[in-house]
């Protein structure tokens, strides 16, 4: 089996875990791309503690669920979005995220991956790769 989106398997296994109420999710394989995905959503509060298992092959990534993900899921395709658009982002929010003020989107940057709130204080554009509330 050939896995072409490999964050998109990830976010879709915490979902799925958190849907059935699991304590914990196990992502494999491991990217550094998932850890900063997943380093946004514990600093976020979504998620709780996560440690990288080496197995030898790929990696795994243990994920402590909190039970706090309504939903969350990648953003394809990877849109662009300069620091203009991130001013004027109602367009994006309304179409990823439910309600104003409720879930983040998260983006790739040139200063590292981040929430679209930390690039508009940054004041810096990237690429949309996934949403979570």
């Amino acid at each position: 089996m050939v896995m072409l989106d490999t964050l998109a398997n990830a976010l879709t296994t915490i979902y799925n875990n958190e849907l059935r109420a699991k304590k914990e999710a196990l992502i494999m394989p491991a990217s550094k791309l998932i850890a900063s995905v997943l380093m946004v959503m514990q600093r976020e509060g979504y998620i709780g503690e996560f440690e990288y298992i080496d197995d030898g092959r790929w990696g795994k990534f243990k994920v402590q669920l909190l039970g706090r993900i309504n939903k969350c899921g990648v953003i394809k395709p990877r849109y662009p979005v300069s620091y203009r658009d991130l001013v004027k982002m109602p367009h994006w929010l309304r179409k990823y995220l439910p309600s104003k003020d409720i879930g983040v989107l998260i983006l790739s940057t040139p200063h590292g991956v981040m929430t679209h709130r930390e690039a508009l204080k940054k004041r810096v554009g990237g690429v949309l790769l996934a949403y979570v509330y």
